[in-house]
């Protein structure tokens, strides 16, 4: 940055909204190229996730109180008004006239006079139509209200909103921006209270856990060293009420970390150290209900980009055989950074194509690990492209693709050797429904215990997922 002047927050997030097609391409990449052009890095990151996140509300306040479809409004303006509109109805801890101004200036950069009157005007008539920022959703007019968080809302002078009652799917659909066929399953599987649950979990702005590495150090080693460098944090304890299953019970020290204040986690200390690893709450769920021993012969399927593959080792003091291997081979060299930094010894990385001559020389297994791709329902705040990309037919696909995995690895396993089968979804097609299947066409599994995981944006605030163990029987 040196020699010019830093770019705002807002110039960053209006530039990746510029280049980014939530059917196409993924933001973080596009993010990840133009921070280093900011100094306001997690406020950048911020404004491009939750524009995102909340894209269609914002597009339908966009179009009522500009009078004009969002579609003919040329897409570089549009992007500033849309960040700006996320601000106003999403931030209230930001003022309103800095918003306005600042994307003012900027229309000005890439438009004319005119438009950048139109940008002006636009957003001068969200402002009016505002009547509070932050209201508690309890006192708000519900149809006029946009929610923010599972307590607040923006409310405005006007109906914008389906109505709740008549209309629980339309209603979800517009406030959350989600695809109404997506929600109308939710309130089928779950019931309208647990949908608002999903729903607000799906827009949170979500936590960043720590998993210690325990080969290395403990919870209390790991949260010292934060203290010491000033870092805001709190413990949490690393267990979810089950929604459908069993909950085992846990080890002593299977606590993690809660970051409070946003860090880039490559700063922080004992990163380079390899002394911990980013890991949801729910995700790191499924490597304990396997529980794994140290004797075992363990594969991991679908290993990239290694979170659990590290988490095997660890739980098992890196003295299990952990063979890692991916369809993806790029992604795969993750896991071999992973276990370079954690200091894992106990994981060996197998090409794909090469797995099927590693299993005859090495299994059957006592264990495999099937974390399978998915449609990411559980994961959407993190995932946001997502919600644009998903559709009922390609949840089809994936299902005949998480049979398959299923099957291989029923294949790989030992007698009493164990699945342990993931999902980052709440869908039950990919999970219980599956597994049924799988159940009734093998009579040689068993199922020894399930859990379903819903997302929730309550404190601490986690992702949804869905775990079984299946074991084999003879």
């Amino acid at each position: 940055m040196t020699g010019r002047r830093p770019k705002t927050a807002r110039e960053i997030a209006t530039a990746v909204l510029n280049r980014f097609d939530p059917e196409r391409n993924y933001a973080g990449p596009i993010l990840n190229k133009l921070l280093q052009k900011t100094e306001e890095k997690q406020r950048a990151t911020d404004l491009v996730f939750g524009t995102i996140r909340n894209r269609t509300a914002i597009d339908i306040a966009i179009a009522k109180f500009a009078d004009c479809p969002v579609e003919r409004i040329p897409s570089e303006l549009l992007n500033i008004i849309r960040v700006a509109s996320f601000e106003l109805l999403y931030s209230p801890q930001t003022g309103e006239h800095a918003i306005v101004n600042e994307a003012v200036e900027s229309a000005k950069a890439v438009a004319g006079a005119k438009q950048t009157g139109f940008v002006n005007a636009v957003l001068r008539q969200i402002t009016r139509h505002i009547t509070n920022r932050q209201i508690q959703l309890s006192e708000a007019n519900v149809r006029r209200t946009l929610p923010q968080t599972p307590s607040t809302g923006c409310e405005l002078d006007t109906d914008i909103l389906p109505d709740p009652e008549a209309s629980p799917a339309e209603y979800f659909s517009t406030a959350f921006s989600l695809p109404k066929w997506l929600v109308t399953d939710w309130l089928s599987e779950f019931g309208a209270e647990l949908t608002r649950q999903i729903c607000f979990a799906s827009n949170r702005r979500p936590s960043i856990y720590i998993r210690p590495n325990r080969l290395r150090t403990t919870t209390q080693e790991l949260a010292e060293r934060f203290r010491q460098a000033d870092i805001d944090f709190e413990i949490v304890p690393n267990v979810i009420p089950a929604q459908a299953g069993i909950q085992k019970s846990s080890d002593a020290d299977d606590s993690m970390i809660k970051l409070k204040s946003p860090r880039a986690v490559t700063a922080l200390p004992g990163f380079a150290e390899g002394l911990f690893t980013v890991q949801d709450i729910t995700v790191a769920q499924a490597v304990r209900l396997l529980q794994p021993q140290p004797e075992w012969t363990i594969l991991d399927l679908c290993a990239a980009p290694g979170v659990k593959t590290m988490q095997l080792a660890e739980l098992t003091g890196d003295s299990a055989k952990i063979i890692a291997t991916d369809i993806d081979s790029d992604r795969l060299e993750k896991v071999k950074e992973n276990t370079t930094r954690l200091g894992i010894n106990s994981v060996k990385i197998v090409a794909y194509e090469n797995l099927g001559r590693t299993a005859t020389e090495i299994g059957p297994f006592d264990a495999v690990l099937l974390d399978v791709p998915c449609s990411n329902t559980g994961v959407l705040a993190k995932r946001v492209e997502a919600r644009y990309r998903i559709k009922p037919r390609a949840i089809k696909e994936l299902t005949k693709i998480q049979s398959e995995l299923l099957k291989t690895a029923a294949e790989m396993l030992k007698n009493q050797g164990k699945i342990c089968y993931s999902t980052c979804s709440i869908q039950k097609q990919e999970n219980n429904e599956l597994v049924k299947d799988f159940l009734l066409e093998n009579k040689n599994f068993k199922l020894e215990s399930e859990k379903l995981t819903l997302p929730s944006a309550e404190s601490p605030d986690h992702d949804g997922g869905y775990i079984a163990i299946i074991k084999r029987q003879v």
